[in-house]
């Protein structure tokens, strides 16, 4: 991993980010070419472009954590929603006009009725409730990636507004940390140039000034956006290039193990966080997946890079609606498609990080089975590595063992005669034996 920089990760992480807010791939590059010009053009220190460069890419850091009781509350789907609520500009008429369309959208009429009854007598709180709890979550995940307080805030902070009615905190002007006036701001004229152009992102952010943008900004992005290279740059298929070369060199924090292992976990709390389902799957993944690597005889380096690929197995699960990942009942063949996206998506994220190419194809093959009946690929078993049937034997122990929408949680004795059906057919028999030894080895991991 010598040759890998922090920028490079983050940057490859943060597709995973776009696509949990519904947004376009390569939103938070785009918002940090954004940002970053912003920042230059306003003299900022090194230091400071620094902590700016990665307020812009980690930004939605806490997207996840309010999805699923956004799906609970407006009986929609979550991704859509959050795309589409980046277009409200605050006013009553839109808000209204929003909340009408996006509520109960598959739902009965009765239900429907309930929700947006429920809604507008609550609107405020529950406005506050979803911001809060994804800027707190952000910032706090920023701070266990070892970034600086600055970072941190800036993440927290995103949602606020110059004229003091955004969230989670109300801050007014000059209260709003600086790298956040920015991030939001760059996160706008995304949104407008990705579907309108640069003239419509220069006219829509002129006519928020001083009520959601800081006005010294807008007008350091007016001077910005008259250079025709910036634009060219920003819609440039090298972009990701470019904003790897951005980063102040004199800042880059060295990557050792302790790091990588940090970021790989604090990654798999963002998956985990998108449904109150999911909480602490890939940390137990992990630490199951950890177990078994041993006890089958894999070196140290070697359990240590699969632990972090059972941490980040699920991270195409941040591209599936929670009306899918916490329905009660069974899903149709669309949803289910829809879930066997995720681990494609997987392989999509951790495959944009040269180093990273055998971890994702691992990782993103914890579906695959013996008998060639998994996804997405259907592989055959010569084809699956022992690290993948490593990474599936924890997988679905957890998944059995934990609770679901569907379902309660199924004692242990019961999962493994479960599993133990599936032994030569999904599962490989030397790792469900590993599985067995665990269990009896370590009954403190499992209290009935």
């Amino acid at each position: 991993m010598q040759n890998l920089k922090l920028s490079e990760l983050i940057g490859a992480l943060s597709y995973a980010l776009d696509i949990t807010e519904g947004q376009p791939e390569g939103h938070c590059i785009r918002c940090c070419w954004i940002g970053m010009s912003i920042g230059q053009k306003l003299a900022l220190n090194p230091s400071q472009l620094w902590e700016l460069y990665y307020v812009l890419l980690l930004k939605d850091l806490g997207c996840s954590s309010n999805a699923s009781r956004i799906c609970e509350l407006y009986l929609t789907d979550d991704l859509s929603f959050k795309r589409d609520f980046k277009w409200v500009d605050g006013s009553l008429p839109q808000v209204l006009r929003f909340v009408l369309r996006h509520t109960g959208t598959s739902a009965g009429l009765v239900d429907r009725l309930k929700a947006v009854t429920e809604i507008f007598k609550h609107g405020d709180e529950i406005a506050q409730e979803l911001i809060k709890t994804r800027c707190t979550r952000g910032a706090d995940i920023a701070r266990r990636l070892r970034f600086s307080e600055p970072v941190a805030e800036g993440i927290h902070a995103l949602d606020e507004h110059w004229d003091g009615h955004g969230r989670p905190e109300g801050l007014t002007g000059s209260q709003i940390p600086l790298y956040a006036r920015i991030a939001l701001l760059a996160q706008v004229i995304d949104i407008m140039n990705s579907s309108q152009g640069a003239d419509a992102a220069l006219i829509e952010v002129k006519e928020r000034s001083e009520i959601w943008f800081d006005p010294d900004l807008v007008e350091a992005f007016a001077g910005v956006a008259a250079e025709p290279a910036f634009w060219q740059n920003l819609n440039a298929a090298d972009l990701e290039t470019r904003i790897l070369a951005l980063e102040p060199g004199q800042y880059t924090k060295p990557l050792d193990e302790d790091f990588l292992d940090d970021i790989a976990e604090a990654f798999g709390q963002v998956v985990d966080a998108k449904s109150p389902f999911t909480a602490g799957h890939s940390a137990r993944v992990g630490l199951y997946t950890s177990l078994l690597a041993e006890d089958l005889g894999l070196s140290e380096p070697r359990r240590r890079w699969l632990k972090r690929g059972a941490l980040l197995h699920d991270v195409g699960k941040l591209g599936v609606s929670n009306s899918i990942l916490d329905k009660p009942g069974k899903l149709d063949d669309v949803e289910w498609a829809a879930v066997q996206k995720h681990a494609a998506f997987t392989q999509v994220i951790l495959g944009r990080i040269d180093v990273f190419a055998e971890l994702a194809q691992v990782s993103s093959a914890h579906h695959e089975r013996l008998d060639g009946k998994g996804y997405p690929l259907g592989l055959m078993a010569e084809q699956i590595t022992l690290e993948t049937r490593i990474i599936t034997t924890a997988d679905i122990f957890d998944a059995i063992t934990a609770e679901r929408p569907y379902r309660g949680a199924v004692p242990v004795a019961k999962t493994m005669v479960m599993m133990g059906e599936t032994v030569g057919t999904a599962l490989d028999p030397a790792c469900y034996a590993s599985l067995q030894r665990m269990v009896r080895d370590h009954p403190e991991l499992f209290p009935e």
